[in-house]
C-alpha cells in the first residue's frame, strides 16, 4: 500500500510542477503516475521493476496522446485575428503584374501596419481599389474589387 501512495504522490508532485512551469509534458507524466497508484490498487503486490517498466509505457502511451490531440489544433497565427484581415479594402499605391509585386496602401492598419507588399493573379495599375484575398507570409495576395 506504501507504494500506492508513492505513486499517488509522485503524480501530484508532477501535477503541481506543471502548474507552476506550464509545460504540458508534466501533465501527462503526472496523470502517468496517478494511473499507476491506480494500478497498484487493483495488482498490490507488483514487483518495482514492473512498476517501473509499467510506468514508462504508460507516460509513453501519455505523451502519444497529447502529441495527437496538440495535431488536431489549428495553426495558431501569433498576433492575427483567425482570418480578420480578409476582405478588407485598400488602394494600390505601387502596380502589380502577375510577375513583379507592388504595394497597398489601406486607411486603418492591417496587422499592425498601413502599408504592405502585395502580389496578385493579374494586373493592377496605381489608385485601383483592391481587396485581400490571402495572407502569404510577410506579404498580402489582393484581388480588384
Amino acid at each position: 500500500m506504501s507504494m500506492t501512495w508513492g505513486w499517488c504522490g509522485f503524480g501530484l508532485i508532477l501535477l503541481c510542477a506543471e502548474m507552476l512551469l506550464g509545460t504540458v509534458y508534466l501533465l501527462w507524466l503526472g496523470i502517468a503516475a496517478l494511473v499507476m497508484a491506480a494500478l497498484l490498487l487493483g495488482w498490490g503486490d507488483m514487483p518495482l521493476a514492473l512498476q517501473a517498466v509499467n510506468y514508462a509505457v504508460l507516460s509513453a502511451a501519455a505523451l502519444a496522446v497529447m502529441r495527437k490531440l496538440e495535431r488536431r489544433k489549428p495553426g495558431l497565427r501569433v498576433g492575427q485575428s483567425q482570418g480578420d484581415e480578409i476582405g478588407r479594402e485598400g488602394v494600390i499605391i505601387a502596380a502589380i503584374t502577375p510577375t513583379q509585386p507592388g504595394r497597398i496602401r489601406f486607411s486603418q492598419g492591417v496587422m499592425g501596419s498601413r502599408e504592405w507588399v502585395a502580389y496578385a493573379d493579374c494586373v493592377l495599375a496605381e489608385h485601383q481599389a483592391a481587396r485581400i484575398v490571402a495572407v502569404e507570409g510577410n506579404s498580402l495576395r489582393v484581388a480588384p474589387l
